[in-house]
């Protein structure tokens, strides 16, 4: 099934492309069917970027998703043009009466940064306590993942002394888990930050449950069955320049490992981790999909 977006949001562009099916809203309506209905909160500075990677993935998915692209009400995009938020993002608040399948928070360039001297720390902290009402599941990525836990466990992020960022190999611990399934005993996933969750962190009794990690880079996806929620601390959304470009932003800086052939910036890195990418949201989709409510309004009830 294809993906429901805007006519002329510039990932459907890039989708049609590359031959992911993607329909309009006339097209959506001829099928007699309930659409999945998910949120994008994507914090992300290049939203265009992040809103094609999560859009590819969830549009590969067998399922008719309805993607609504949601934003923090009170904040001013510096690397996104106000005419693409005006035309594509909904505020929260005017989006807050609704009822969605799922919800995704993205990362956000303020790992060094205390939670709570975020400028939209205390709207973030009221759209998960709304979910929790009105999302059925949460998937939550990497600064958003860490945002996630914690609200809702007061788990703490630790500062790395360097930037994290790479291709590393992963361990499933879970392959048993709807969330994991198809995924290989080993995997690689891109890696991106300057702060860390540790295991040791993680409160005994509240039913967090790792999902994989490395012996490298820590812990990468745990689940949160109590807030319906998946922490993905990495990025397998990520395209195959996408570390090249951080590192090229970053003049030269943190080379990322385990990426570039020979370690040479020159070389062309190879992506490993496309299909790890499409397994793990095409189960979250999917287990979305199993457990939802057919009628909306009974989502939180």
């Amino acid at each position: 099934m294809p993906i429901r977006i805007a006519d002329n949001l510039p990932a459907r562009r890039t989708l049609e492309a590359e031959g992911v099916i993607v329909m309009s809203e006339t097209e959506a309506a001829r099928q007699d069917i309930r659409p999945m209905r998910i949120a994008l909160l994507n914090l992300m500075p290049d939203k265009i970027t992040t809103e094609t990677q999560i859009t590819r993935l969830l549009g590969a998915t067998p399922l008719q998703v309805e993607l609504e692209l949601l934003r923090i009400s009170d904040h001013v995009s510096k690397n996104t043009s106000a005419g693409h938020i005006s035309a594509f993002y909904r505020p929260w608040e005017e989006m807050r009466v609704e009822k969605f399948d799922g919800l995704i928070v993205t990362g956000a360039p303020v790992e060094t940064i205390p939670f709570e001297e975020v400028s939209y720390w205390d709207e973030l902290r009221r759209i998960f306590d709304w979910s929790q009402t009105n999302v059925h599941r949460t998937l939550s990525v990497c600064w958003g993942a860490m945002a996630a836990l914690n609200h809702y466990h007061g788990v703490e992020k630790h500062g790395l002394p360097t930037k994290a960022s790479g291709v590393f190999r992963h361990r499933n611990h879970a392959p048993a888990s709807p969330w994991m399934r198809g995924l290989p005993d080993v995997f690689d996933v891109p890696v991106s930050r300057w702060s860390e969750v540790r295991r040791e962190d993680l409160p005994e009794g509240h039913g967090l449950t790792v999902l994989a990690d490395s012996a490298e880079t820590g812990l990468c996806l745990i689940d949160d069955p109590a807030t319906r929620t998946l922490h993905m601390f990495n990025h397998l959304e990520y395209d195959t320049l996408t570390l090249a470009g951080e590192f090229a932003r970053d003049d030269g800086n943190y080379l990322p490992r385990h990426y570039f052939p020979g370690d040479d910036p020159q070389a062309q890195p190879s992506n490993t981790w496309r299909g790890h990418g499409h397994l793990l949201y095409g189960n979250w989709v999917n287990e979305v999909y199993q457990t939802t409510s057919f009628d909306l309004a009974d989502i939180g009830r």
